[in-house]
């Protein structure tokens, strides 16, 4: 090792001689002086203690023990089986059916000594059975003598869906209780002790359709039965049936079919007894393509009874759709004859005479045409334009000996009437909603100088608002402009007589028009509960719908509903 070390050393040394010789002297230079030393010593590795297994070797040999194992192939048939299975559906657990609340309770009751009733249920849950009934009462008195008013509805109704039809039927009763209060502030002492009238209603209607199938060759069929008995206090009474009856074969977009409907009426008072019978007959064929509804048939009515007519009229209408779900525009181009009856004109204007002249009115010609359509979620309208040219228009005219009855007269000829009607829907959400109706009618009477008590203007609109779940509010508001009267001042000649009016025994008034605006609204407790609140003619404006009738003031009402 010694002798490795002094080779080494005078190797490096004579390196550093022959290194010095070769280079050029330099004068030496007074500055510090950096000598690096490489120091160069063997490798002397260290290794770490090895970790010792402090256990000693097994030397013994032992054989591993195998058991001994026998095979035995089972020989099994193999089965084929390519149909496919049902799979089983997993039976749920049974869900916790929601409460069923259809049927309420609803009673109150307010200024002018208002009352109210209400009954309304409705059996099962089962849409395809459904069996229910109603009961109503509504009273008050008003601050002018005998200004007192009552009615009462009952209704039972059901309907069955089945497999090919459905049934419904109904039987309904309804009174309406009143006095004829009419009172002329000019001569308030001509009716001190006003007379009582009770009108009273029975009425049934049976129905039968086929239910609707998507075949394009389906064949459809309805069949309705309605019919009434009516009387008033005194000695008027009418009794009503009608059947109609629906046929209809759908070959592809073509609609081939034919209505037909039998009406049979009879009214009877002290003087009168008219047998008032109607035949009609509407065969049809219609074009449904997409986009374009058009319908083309004539309607055949035979009058017969008191009177005796037979009348053909066109019965055409036509739907298109310009732009889906946004605007279709429509027409309709037809004529008929309006059956006229005790009812009718007592569900217009309860304060009729004895003894009312009865005939039908006939619509010559009626033609009409507007757009209907969407403009959008929640926005909904209709705008039409008509024309009608009508025989024998009923109206309303104040009796000469009682002021406070009416009487019916007919405008003999052709009376023309030209209108324009609106209606618009707008549902913001579903906390509000608001309907509006619009009617502007222009008349031109055949014989009289005025159509008497009929209104040139009439709006009405709805407002609905949910504050939140339990408190809602509603308003509604109807307005109608001026309507002309006429009174005799003379006897004139019976209404079974009565053709062209005498203008010398006539003297026209004016009942103003109103504005009637009415608020309600509704707290829900809970489920079950509810109160109510309702505000009526909240301008107090006496106004008169008819002659010598004001209507009643202000008045308010509240109760409690019961569901259930």
């Amino acid at each position: 090792m010694k002798f490795n070390k002094y080779i080494y050393s005078t190797l490096i040394f004579a390196a550093g001689f022959i290194t010095v010789e070769a280079q050029e002297k330099k004068q030496e230079e007074k500055a510090a002086v950096s000598e690096e030393i490489e120091v160069v010593r063997p490798y002397k590795p260290i290794l770490a203690e090895a970790v010792k297994l402090r256990r000693s070797p097994n030397l013994d040999d032992v054989k591993t023990y195998k058991a001994k194992l026998n095979y035995s192939v089972t020989d099994r048939k193999l089965e084929i089986n390519s149909d496919i299975q049902k799979l089983q559906a997993q039976a749920l657990v049974d869900e916790k059916q929601t409460e069923l609340v259809n049927n309420y309770v609803k009673g109150g009751f307010g200024s002018l000594a208002t009352l109210l009733g209400e009954v309304y249920v409705n059996m099962g849950r089962d849409p395809a059975l459904q069996v229910g009934g109603y009961f109503k009462h509504f009273s008050q008195e008003g601050k002018l003598n005998k200004q007192n008013s009552s009615n009462q509805q009952f209704s039972l109704f059901g309907r069955s869906i089945m497999d090919e039809n459905t049934i419904s039927g109904r039987i309904n009763f309804e009174r309406n209780g009143l006095y004829f209060y009419g009172i002329d502030n000019d001569r308030p002492a001509l009716n001190p002790n006003p007379q009582k009238q009770a009108l009273t209603l029975f009425e049934a209607e049976g129905e039968l359709i086929r239910n609707y199938k998507e075949d394009t060759d389906a064949f459809s069929y309805a069949v309705k039965a309605n019919g009434y008995v009516w009387n008033d206090k005194f000695s008027a009474k009418e009794s009503y049936l009608t059947l109609n009856g629906y046929l209809n074969k759908r070959i592809n977009s073509l609609n081939l079919g034919l209505a037909a409907s039998t009406e049979f009426g009879n009214t009877k008072d002290l003087a009168t007894s008219v047998g008032n019978n109607l035949l009609r007959l509407n065969p049809y064929i219609r074009l449904q393509v997409k986009g374009a509804k058009v319908t083309a048939g004539i309607n055949f009515v035979q009058e017969f009874g008191a009177y005796s007519s037979t009348r053909i009229f066109p019965a055409v209408t036509a739907d298109f759709t310009l732009i889906p779900d946004y605007l279709q525009v429509f027409g309709e181009v037809k004529g008929d004859v309006n059956r006229n009856s005790m009812k009718t004109f007592t569900d217009e204007n309860p304060w009729l005479n004895n003894n009312i002249l009865i005939k039908n009115t006939v619509e010559k010609l009626s033609i009409s045409a507007g757009i209907k359509g969407t403009g959008g979620p929640g926005f909904g309208y209709k705008a039409r334009f008509y024309m009608k040219q009508i025989d024998d228009m009923p109206l309303f005219v104040n009796n000469f000996t009682d002021f406070n009855k009416f009487d019916v007269i007919y405008d003999f000829g052709k009376a023309k009437i030209t209108g324009l009607e609106g209606e618009i829907s707008v549902q913001v959400s579903d906390a509000l909603k608001w309907t509006g109706k619009l009617n502007i009618d222009d008349y031109k009477p055949a014989s009289e100088t005025y159509s008497w008590f009929k209104p040139g203007l009439k709006v009405s609109s709805n407002f609905l608002y949910t504050y939140n779940k339990k408190l809602s509010f509603n308003a509604a508001v109807v307005i109608q402009d001026d309507v002309k009267a006429k009174i005799y001042t003379s006897a004139p000649v019976p209404a079974s007589q009565y053709v062209v009016p005498n203008t010398n025994i006539e003297l026209i008034q004016t009942v103003k028009g109103f504005v009637d605006l009415g608020l309600g609204a509704e707290y829900r407790i809970n489920n079950k509960f509810s109160v109510f609140a309702k505000a009526n003619n909240i301008l107090n404006t006496n106004y008169s719908r008819y002659l010598f009738y004001q209507v009643n003031g202000f008045n308010v009402f509240g109760g409690l509903t019961y569901s259930f």
